[in-house]
């Protein structure tokens, strides 16, 4: 739940998603890519998995846009 929160309050205050390049934030990159990973699995349940999609809905509101299109 720490990284969880660590998460939605880093995508809130800076309006995008944790970038593996940034030093700082790369461990909050990693979390999110792993719990992707176990939730694919089908492995998270319950209240976890709500909460990760709600993340994931704000990860997708701050996706990066490619700058060609």
């Amino acid at each position: 739940m720490k990284n969880y929160h660590a998460v939605m309050e880093y995508m809130e205050s800076n309006k995008k998603n944790p970038s593996k390049y940034d030093i700082t934030v790369r461990s909050l990159y990693t979390w999110i890519k792993h719990q992707r990973k176990v939730m694919n699995a089908g492995k998270s349940q319950g209240e976890r998995l709500d909460l990760f999609n709600e993340l994931l809905d704000l990860a997708e509101e701050y996706r990066r846009v490619n700058q060609y299109q």
